[in-house]
């Protein structure tokens, strides 16, 4: 296989001076392309994406913004940058788009930096529910720096205790309530979150690093008309280049924006910045839009065939691309299950479960998403499929050479760039 794209004989024949460098990313494309991807906060980007990401842009430096940078010859870059902005706002219907974040976290932080100030008290999603690490772990700048209080789920249904939501806020006056989970496979009701923030005089902040793919493609709620600042990434379902962004009021907008530079961050990766417009404009596509509700009706199947086969599906179901299961009625823990199906070429996280004993967080489980098998063109049969052999694999029905075998002839099948 060539290089990072099959036929791509220029980037093979550039990295041909660097023999050992070039081993490596033909290795990972080869293992790409040889196992199924069914990490939730993964996805194979275009070839477009690719190209603006190996392009040029990737030698300018442009600190600062469009018509204010602090580096001259921004000219053509104030372009790129423009239309990113321009194109994010008329997909998510925002005010105002900030397109210079590196990553998710990095949109948090400047998000926290633009309304919060330390000290400050925060209403989350508990990490052991499935809290991203910037609401508020230990480890994290979120934890450090702001008081965070965590809400949970029901215990009985898995789901979002609105109820609780609203008691923790009366009682805690947050300046801030953060909605948004890496492992919450259901939508999210965002006008009941404005609600509780309004009546706590908080702020609303929407992570929406997951489901805004689904929402670009109208396959889920979009966070903009409520939310204060929404954050997202870029990459996941939404197929960019890896990174962030934030969508706000236009009021808000100054704050945003001087929250990312000076305060958080230097110069824009311009070459992301143009990646992120290819992938904009993509998402405004009936194609991408199909594409989005292919992959909720993938999640959906998936999840029915795993709870067919007796692991049991968390919330008993997805709304999302994501899905989180417990293997312990199988005879396996997340952590097992996950190494016996790598060697199977099932590529997939971990994560805590909000339900069981001995209690929030354990046992482990796992978390699987349809974003880039859908993107191969793999479908409802397809997904029935792997959730048949997934769980033989965990039951040791199917050994592990088998099953790769397997693995390998849907890969082919459906390969994430065809020749």
């Amino acid at each position: 296989m060539n290089v990072v794209l099959r036929g791509d004989p220029e980037m093979a024949a550039v990295l041909a001076g660097d023999p050992e460098m070039a081993a490596v990313l033909a290795g990972e494309a080869e293992r790409q392309a040889t196992c199924l991807q069914l990490i939730a906060a993964e996805n194979f980007t275009s070839p477009a994406v690719l190209a603006a990401l190996g392009s040029p842009l990737a030698n300018k430096y442009a600190e600062g913004y469009p018509g204010a940078r602090h580096h001259g010859g921004c000219e053509i870059v104030d372009v790129a940058e423009r239309i990113a902005v321009d194109r994010a706002k008329a997909l998510f219907g925002a005010d105002h788009a900030n397109v210079q974040s590196h990553s998710g976290s990095s949109a948090v932080l400047a998000a926290y930096a633009a309304l919060l100030r330390p000290g400050d008290t925060v209403l989350a999603m508990g990490l052991p529910y499935g809290g991203h690490l910037t609401h508020g772990s230990p480890a994290n700048f979120s934890g450090r720096w702001f008081d965070f209080v965590g809400y949970g789920v029901d215990p009985e249904t898995g789901l979002i205790d609105y109820d609780e939501v609203r008691a923790l806020a009366r009682a805690r006056r947050p300046k801030a309530v953060v909605c948004g989970s890496i492992a919450y496979p259901r939508h999210i009701d965002y006008a009941a979150f404005r609600a509780v923030a309004d009546e706590a005089g908080a702020h609303l902040i929407a992570d929406a690093a997951h489901p805004i793919g689904l929402v670009a493609g109208g396959a889920a709620p979009n966070p903009v008309p409520y939310a204060d600042v929404v954050c997202a990434t870029t990459h996941k379902v939404l197929r960019g280049p890896r990174g962030g962004m934030l969508l706000c009021r236009a009021e808000l907008a100054e704050r945003v924006d001087r929250a990312v530079f000076p305060f958080t961050q230097g110069g824009a990766q311009m070459h992301t910045i143009a990646a992120k417009a290819v992938a904009f404009g993509e998402a405004a596509t009936p194609a991408f839009a199909a594409y989005a509700h292919q992959v909720v009706a993938n999640a959906r199947v998936l999840a029915a065939g795993l709870a067919t086969e007796g692991l049991e599906v968390i919330t008993g179901g997805t709304d999302t691309h994501l899905l989180t299961v417990d293997p312990a009625p199988l005879g396996v823990d997340g952590r097992a299950a996950r190494e016996r199906l790598a060697a199977a070429g099932f590529v997939l996280d971990t994560c805590g479960l909000p339900l069981g004993t001995p209690g929030p967080g354990a046992p482990r489980g796992l978390r699987l998403g349809t974003a880039a098998v859908t993107t191969q063109g793999m479908g409802e049969a397809e997904m029935a499929r792997i959730a048949v052999l997934l769980a033989a694999v965990l039951r040791e029905e199917t050994d592990s050479t088998a099953a790769r075998s397997e693995v390998r002839d849907l890969t082919v099948r459906f390969p994430p760039y065809p020749a």
